[in-house]
């Protein structure tokens, strides 16, 4: 089924609308969340020395803005909710981006990398090939980048108020490949469980 420029809009609205209600809770629920693997799994493929030019797309209330900046890197968020923005900014002082998923207006080539945790699966499998070419074409020349989402069976709808995509290896291979990205690596969350108790899909990727 196609959605249409309606379809999306009201989709785009509901799901940043929940994350704007649930702002507060939302930071006191993840701030302690431990994604060091992930940042290990980006960082260590990025081909060039501290500092070096991260965006944190899906960045939240800025816990790994946060991070990033620790280590001595230029960190910059972006969220489609004004009110992760904001408090983004407050927390960190970055730079800090308000976009639609669905209307980005990127940089070209200005990142070492991209950390796309726990967001892109909230865009819609149509709109997905064109959104990972617009950060393939945010990405310098052999930048990575990392994505992590919950794991599925290449469906997509609601989950109340929120509206997400979820894809298996072979598929969300199939559309990195196809947006110009070369994998890197790939593994399932949380570590050291069995894989059926393992619903994140993390995997790290090189623009070529």
């Amino acid at each position: 089924m196609k959605l249409d420029p309606q379809d999306l809009a009201h989709i785009t609205a509901t799901t940043v609308d929940h994350y704007n209600s649930v702002a507060e809770d939302f930071r006191e629920g993840t701030w302690d969340h431990d994604v060091s693997q992930n940042i290990a799994a980006l960082l260590r493929h990025i081909e060039g020395n501290a500092p070096l030019q991260i965006l944190d797309f899906g960045c939240g209330p800025g816990r790994d803005l946060k991070t990033f900046t620790a280590m001595g890197h230029i960190a910059v968020g972006l969220d489609g909710s004004e009110r992760f923005a904001e408090m983004a900014r407050e927390e960190t002082g970055c730079e800090v981006l308000q976009q639609n998923f669905l209307e980005l207006h990127l940089p070209a080539e200005r990142f070492d990398g991209i950390f796309a945790n726990a967001v892109l699966f909230h865009v819609p499998r149509q709109e997905l090939p064109r959104v990972l070419r617009e950060l393939h074409g945010a990405l310098k020349p052999r930048g990575v980048l990392f994505s992590s989402n919950p794991r599925g069976e290449n469906k997509e709808g609601w989950n109340g108020s929120r509206y997400g995509s979820y894809h298996d290896l072979e598929n969300w291979r199939e559309l990195l490949d196809a947006a110009g990205f070369l994998e890197l690596e790939h593994y399932y969350r949380p570590e050291g469980l069995p894989l059926a108790q393992q619903p994140w899909l993390a995997s790290v990727w090189r623009k070529v």
